[in-house]
């Protein structure tokens, strides 16, 4: 299985931190920043991604939700059948403009420190897309110490 990740440029380090923790759990992730080169064409190589890719982790953010690629990308997701119930809404810094579709989805939240709460989402991800998912597990926030996260 292959996870697309959907995300704000302004979430990279987030999204490269998510990368990690996911292939570490042994899941095969695509992010553009790792996976094009320079002088490459963006669109065409986010395009044949999305066609290689079973799954897509949507980081949400108020710029990803302005974003017109991370649109796109959704719109893609929600048209292929490949992607049905492999859309996973994470809500990584907290924003009031989540489209309506993906409201009607468990958002995990993204909350407190960032490598501790990573692991946890990472561990959320895993299970969403690999097990018999519940609105119920994936609704439960993810928690971590009490010290504030820099995202």
């Amino acid at each position: 299985m292959q996870v697309f990740i959907s995300h704000s440029h302004k979430d990279q380090r987030v999204a490269e931190e998510l990368t990690a923790r996911l292939a570490a759990a042994g899941v095969k992730v695509w992010l553009a920043e790792k996976e094009v080169l320079p002088g490459d064409n963006w669109s065409l190589a986010v395009g044949k991604a999305l066609q290689r890719s079973d799954a897509m982790v949507v980081l949400l953010s108020p710029d990803a939700v302005e974003s017109p690629d991370v649109r796109r990308e959704i719109a893609f997701a929600f048209a292929s059948p490949r992607f049905e119930g492999r859309v996973v809404p994470v809500v990584v810094r907290p924003t009031g403009g989540i489209p309506w579709f993906l409201r009607t989805f468990p958002l995990i939240q993204l909350r407190g420190t960032r490598g501790q709460s990573l692991k946890r989402v990472a561990e959320k991800i895993v299970e969403a897309l690999t097990g018999p998912a519940s609105d119920e597990r994936l609704a439960e926030p993810i928690l971590a110490e009490p010290e504030t996260a820099d995202v």
